[in-house]
């Protein structure tokens, strides 16, 4: 019998995962804490973490320590539109990785509480035949994505920093 842990792919909406982590517990997620609990039940083949840039060094410094813990970091620029609010959405591209990467794994992790990602999760689970975990707030996800996932993880103080 093998003892090869199934392989994962993870895919993680940094903006939704900052702010629910903050209204939820008045914290940030700690993705050290999460790569062990993941990496000790998975063989991890991709990762990577969707973010906005603004350019700052505070953010780069960020970015630097999800590279070293094992992401790709794909950034897109932070558009301030003239009437003040502001555009950074990754769905689309986070969508198009899961469905190319999570195909190819047994697993898809996705971090988000967005209820965008249901149709995902419903694909990759029915006609793909993977599973799907999700981790985010338990408070601010969707009951539709929590409904279409294989699997809920809510994010508890276990995943943040101190």
């Amino acid at each position: 019998m093998s003892t090869e842990l199934p392989s994962a792919a993870i895919f993680v909406d940094v903006q939704n995962i900052y702010y629910t982590c903050r209204e939820t517990f008045a914290r940030n997620f700690d993705y050290n804490a999460f790569w062990r609990e993941v990496s000790g039940q998975y063989r991890i083949e991709k990762a990577i973490a969707y973010a906005i840039d603004r350019g700052d060094n505070k953010q780069r410094e960020f970015q630097n320590i999800l590279r070293a813990i094992g992401f790709e970091v794909k950034l897109k620029p932070f558009i301030q539109r003239a009437d003040g609010s502001a555009k950074g959405d990754w769905d689309v591209g986070i969508t198009l990785d899961a469905i190319e990467y999570g195909s190819q794994t047994d697993t898809t992790i996705l971090l988000s509480g967005d209820g965008d990602f249901d149709l995902l999760a419903k694909k990759l689970r029915d006609e793909r035949n993977k599973r799907v975990e999700v981790y985010s707030c338990e408070k601010l996800t969707a009951a539709s994505l929590v409904n279409a996932a294989s699997y809920f993880r809510a994010i508890d103080p276990s995943l943040l920093l101190r």
